[in-house]
């Protein structure tokens, strides 16, 4: 449906720009034939298989996604921001045998023995074809996405072209983009919702995708740089864009040092991890029409989202149009709707475990209110005791606590443990007092039990650099305990 979607696309105004990137634009017209040209090319020099894609964002990112695709084969995108031995997992795990990429020099120092099969220049950029020496292993799948998650290895998970459409097919029912929308690239699109639900849903909807360099949105290794963000979508003039809650964080506080509103932003969708509701409504303060939603790559991304039509701040908003959820006796949240064959790995895959009426379990804890939103009160796995006996979601406190003024970030311990503590990141200008200030404004909110004793001040704000964050935000909360050990052990053991 997806490639349908665009030949209609192309056949109906061709001559309408699809993508702008930094080394030139393609027309409908143009990008369907490449996708073609490349199709037919990738056939003839192998046999379906699997292929990672290892680039940079561009143009011709996009272009080679569609024309894997298109030729029928299983397409492994490589996040750029995976060490060395992530991105060797990945294509041992997922069976490549083949690899697309812009960098074979740095491919070649990983696999020495490789073989150079071909190269072209799709959409002004250079890209060769590598034969691994491995051998290639099918999956049956169209995609197969990488996540990094908060523990061990990256898991493959198993996507069909029509889990993508579906989900693509939805964001257009409902943030209904148009010819005159142009969508700005800011993640990498080797994320899952980057490429469905920016790209694709774009696309299908006749839009400009403008898609640059990571360094050029304001990705600079271990750096990121808000005025380059800034910059792109007011030189751009984009209309939509996806942000996760930290890039978003930190274009508030740059429009609210001063600098002009983006005015021209029309719908600007963030997930990825929990977004606070105060944050939310400063953006919308300040001009950016922020709306947050909720998704899991086991779903080909997003199953809810607010909208301009029906917004809640602090929730999650509602269900997309293919989508069906319930919780259970627990409150757990359960989805149906675009579900994935399974995972995939080297030592054979894993079918996703479903109910008898079709529903996956998501593992977050969640609760719908009298309208109809829905919100996250956790994740079930970090649900910790207290020696009390009393049950705790850390994100619930978590959240509260981000909600005050001053509070950047914070994670919660207290399993087994007679109080809890937080180890928190504030404004750099906040004072210890003004910080203990907020805490105690935050305690008011909380029941006795969920409430913090104590707080450990971070000594950095926690990133995916440092390792103490995920790529697209959630708390990775083994390391964030274990660089505070002994903070938290001098608090305890003082008791």
């Amino acid at each position: 449906m997806l490639l349908q979607e665009l030949n209609l696309q192309a056949e109906r105004d061709p001559d309408r720009l699809a993508l702008q990137g930094m080394a030139g634009q393609l027309t409908y017209g143009e990008l369907m034939s490449e996708v073609s040209a490349l199709a037919t090319a990738l056939t003839t020099l192998a046999e379906p298989a699997s292929i990672a894609l290892a680039m940079d964002n561009s143009p011709a990112w996009i272009v080679l996604d569609l024309a894997v695709l298109a030729a029928g084969w299983t397409n492994v995108p490589i996040p750029a921001f995976f060490s060395a031995s992530q991105k060797q997992h990945a294509i041992q795990d997922a069976g490549v045998s083949l690899l697309l990429t812009d960098a074979s020099d740095a491919w070649l120092q990983l696999y020495p023995a490789s073989e150079l099969l071909d190269s072209w220049t799709v959409a002004g950029k250079t890209v060769t074809m590598m034969r691994l020496n491995q051998q290639d292993r099918a999956s049956g799948a169209q995609k197969i996405t990488y996540t990094s998650g908060t523990t061990g290895a990256p898991k493959g998970v198993c996507l069909t072209a029509q889990n993508m459409w579906q989900v693509a097919d939805s964001i257009r029912r409902l943030t209904q983009p148009d010819h005159a929308d142009r969508h700005f690239c800011v993640l990498p699109l080797a994320t899952l919702l980057e490429n469905v639900a920016g790209v694709y849903a774009s696309l299908i909807s006749g839009a400009t995708v403008i898609v640059y360099p990571c360094q050029e949105v304001g990705f600079s290794g271990s750096q990121f740089e808000i005025s380059r963000l800034y910059q792109g979508l007011a030189n751009s003039q984009a209309t939509t864009a996806i942000l996760i809650p930290e890039l978003l964080r930190a274009l508030v506080a740059y429009l609210h040092a001063g600098h002009p509103p983006l005015t021209h932003l029309r719908f600007v969708a963030v997930g990825g991890a929990k977004v606070a509701a105060l944050l939310i409504q400063q953006a919308h303060q300040l001009g950016l029409p922020v709306y947050e939603g909720y998704g899991l790559s086991e779903c080909a991304s997003v199953v809810t989202l607010n909208t301009p039509q029906a917004h809640k701040p602090g929730s999650i908003g509602m269900p997309l149009p293919h989508v069906q959820l319930r919780v259970d006796h627990g409150g757990e949240l359960w989805v149906k709707g675009a579900i994935y064959q399974g995972y995939h790995q080297a030592g054979g895959d894993i079918a996703p475990v479903l109910d008898e009426e079709g529903y996956l379990a998501t593992g977050d804890l969640a609760y719908q209110d009298a309208d109809g939103y829905w919100y996250l009160s956790g994740r079930k796995k970090n649900m910790f005791i207290t020696s009390f006996g009393r049950n705790v979601s850390p994100e619930w406190v978590e959240s509260t606590l981000i909600h005050q003024a001053g509070l950047l970030q914070a994670c919660v311990i207290g399993e087994a443990r007679p109080f809890n503590v937080a180890v928190v990141v504030a404004q750099p200008q906040f004072s210890v007092e003004r910080v203990a200030q907020a805490v105690a404004r935050a305690n008011l909110e909380l029941p006795d039990y969920a409430q913090i004793g104590d707080l450990v001040f971070a000594r950095q704000p926690f990133t995916p650099q440092n390792g103490q964050l995920t790529a697209n935000g959630r708390l990775k909360r083994d390391m964030i305990v274990q660089a505070y050990a002994a903070d938290i052990h001098a608090i305890y053991e003082g008791i």
